[in-house]
């Protein structure tokens, strides 16, 4: 290799765009990086000028094999990451592998991460420690508080990114070290406060009776239909216990009705036996259940004019599925009118009536396995979720009574 020497300022040209240069006593590497625009700038640690194109002719090559493997020198911001991270899962989506509604809770996470972390943050400056303030930012700026749950979720997330990243040579970072959750430390009581009561839900199918009458409130064709719509969406996500995304994805194909006979008395109840498909559901496994409220889905299919097995249940249309933002809007008011008290600040959403029909089916007896399977998801995420009911079903026993009619029948009380 020859090099053209530039005796009067002290620089040594190696190759096109890379020289070393002296400064002070020690020699310094230059290399120009075309794909970044920016000059890479760095101490040879040597006096010795031999010692020194040795140096740089070997960082000139880690350099350009980094190019070629697509690894940047300079730092991405945080928001960029965020950015390759989501486009990346886009194309999951594309292929079926998750639901648009799981790349939406993704990026809601990762969103909450860049309001903390700031989205001009550079990457590569970040080390293991740069989310131990993160859970304490998030408790302080939760609108309505935040489950354990959540946290615990947005931690997955933020370091299933952080992995990506590291693998694509744009953070030196695997992984954050976040503070410990200890195995129970999920905050029971914001889930039991954000879980409606027997009395509430009384007061709600009541409330919404009268929110669905037609020449009460004076309702055209269309309004009316969208409330019965969100009505009978709520009636059937207590009694289903259905993830968002997998109950506005149910197509009319998804669901039969069976008659179940109850007891000695030969009562019938009328049964929905739903089939969750895999490509609708959060953890890609699909799944059938059977839950009560058969009646709803046979009262919204009389109501609704598109009926084909392949329509979506819910949806005015039978091909676009009832929003988020819809279902949000009536259940609010339909809780309001319910006189169901600080629902906001308890945190009362749609997805209560999720917690709402595992609750009662935790205090129905069912071990939490038998829950699991029917929720889709792990017996030991219902335990440490759910397992403060144990206690309320033991109280209940302890204080369980009866008495005698005057046939001396038992009677309980």
């Amino acid at each position: 290799m020859s090099h053209r020497v530039k005796a009067d300022d002290g620089r040594i040209w190696l190759f096109d765009k890379v020289l070393i240069e002296q400064r002070g006593d020690y020699w310094h590497f230059r290399m120009w990086l075309d794909g970044e625009n920016k000059y890479v700038r760095e101490s040879l640690k040597t006096r010795d000028v031999e010692t020194a194109k040795k140096r740089a002719e070997e960082r000139y090559i880690q350099l350009r094999a980094d190019q070629m493997t697509g690894k940047r020198y300079f730092s991405i911001t945080t928001e960029e990451g965020v950015n390759l991270y989501l486009a990346d899962k886009q194309k999951l989506v594309e292929l079926k592998t998750i639901t648009k509604g799981r790349h939406g809770t993704i990026s809601t996470h990762l969103g909450h991460w860049l309001d903390y972390i700031k989205r001009d943050t550079k990457l590569k400056e970040l080390e293991r420690n740069a989310a131990e303030g993160y859970f304490a930012y998030r408790i302080k700026n939760a609108k309505h508080g935040i489950a354990h749950t959540t946290l615990a979720n947005e931690q997955g997330t933020i370091n299933a990114m952080m992995a990506y990243l590291f693998r694509a040579k744009q953070s030196v970072v695997e992984a954050f070290d976040f503070p410990k959750l200890s195995k129970y430390e999920i905050d029971n009581e914001a889930i039991r406060r954000a879980t409606l009561t027997n009395d509430e839900y009384n007061a709600l199918t009541k409330a919404m009776r009268s929110y669905v009458a037609r020449k009460a409130n004076k309702l055209d064709d269309d309004e009316h239909m969208m409330r019965e719509l969100a009505r009978h969406y709520v009636l059937i996500a207590a009694n289903a216990g259905l993830r968002t995304g997998e109950q506005q994805q149910l197509r009319w194909c998804d669901v039969k009705m069976k008659k179940h006979e109850l007891g000695a008395a030969m009562q019938t109840k009328l049964l929905a036996e739903i089939y969750v498909r895999k490509e609708t559901s959060k953890v890609r496994k699909d799944r059938k259940l059977y839950c009560r409220g058969g009646a709803y889905f046979e009262r919204w299919k009389e109501l609704s004019k598109h009926t084909s097995s392949t329509d979506l249940i819910f949806s005015l249309d039978g091909k676009t599925r009832i929003s988020n933002r819809a279902i949000l809007y009536h259940f609010h008011r339909m809780v309001k009118l319910a006189g169901i008290k600080d629902h906001e600040a308890r945190g009362i959403v749609p997805y209560s009536l999720r917690h709402f029909m595992i609750t009662q089916r935790v205090l129905s007896g069912l071990s939490f396995q038998q829950v699991a399977e029917m929720c889709g998801t792990s017996d030991t995420e219902i335990r440490k979720t759910y397992y403060h009911l144990i206690d309320d079903r033991r109280l209940a026993n302890a204080v369980a009574d009866f008495r005698r009619d005057k046939d001396g029948r038992i009677i309980p009380i």
